[in-house]
């Protein structure tokens, strides 16, 4: 008597294993994207480092009072926090308050031209933002400046120290309002008497960047 095995033999047959496929094809795509490619021209964006600009305030010469001041700036940044400028600026100025008591006053005239010029070096210590309400926010620096120069008045030609502070408000990339406020020391001759006067301006003025 033949011996039955105990678990049937269950490998498919040669031919039927052959006919079943192994793995399934990749899925082919449809459509095939054309996208034409755009040229694209660079946008030359300027170093901004010139700037030029017109200002406009107040000049308060010690001892005659204050006066309107304007003039005109011209600067270079060296670095994103150095920069130097100089400046031309001119105002006129009263004896108008020593006329009352000194017959003729202190002046050849009754108002007398002075101007200054001068070279400074400036340092943003402070930049970042200026907030108009919840919803308008504009650059700013607020600045440090110092330098040398020369102030004429009554034919005479002081050399000029002047230090200060300034805040610029960028309304643009190329374009910011300025206020500055600055402290002319120089010594004056009147009355035959050579005196260190302080003289301190306030002004505000739009500044433009190349």
């Amino acid at each position: 008597i033949a011996a039955t095995p105990l678990f049937a033999q269950t490998t498919p047959p040669a031919g039927a294993a052959a006919s079943q496929p192994t793995s399934q094809p990749p899925n082919e795509q449809v459509i095939e994207p054309a996208v034409p490619r755009r040229d694209i021209r660079l946008p030359k964006i300027p170093n901004n480092d010139f700037i030029v600009g017109a200002f406009l305030g107040t000049y308060a010469t010690e001892d005659f009072g204050a006066s309107f001041v304007y003039g005109l700036r011209l600067g270079y940044h060296i670095t994103e926090d150095f920069f130097v400028e100089g400046v031309y600026g001119t105002t006129k100025v009263s004896d108008e308050n020593f006329r009352q008591i000194l017959p003729g006053g202190v002046f050849p005239q009754k108002e007398e031209t002075l101007s200054y010029y001068n070279l400074s070096v400036g340092y943003n210590v402070l930049p970042g933002e200026v907030f108009f309400g919840s919803k308008v926010a504009m650059s700013s620096a607020l600045y440090v400046i110092a330098g040398l120069g020369s102030t004429k008045f009554l034919e005479q030609s002081k050399q000029t120290i002047n230090v200060g502070l300034g805040l610029r408000v960028f309304l643009k990339d190329w374009a910011a309002i300025q206020v500055d406020f600055r402290d002319h020391i120089y010594s004056l001759d009147l009355l035959g008497q050579s005196k260190s006067t302080q003289s301190l301006e306030l002004t505000l003025g739009a500044t433009f960047f190349f």
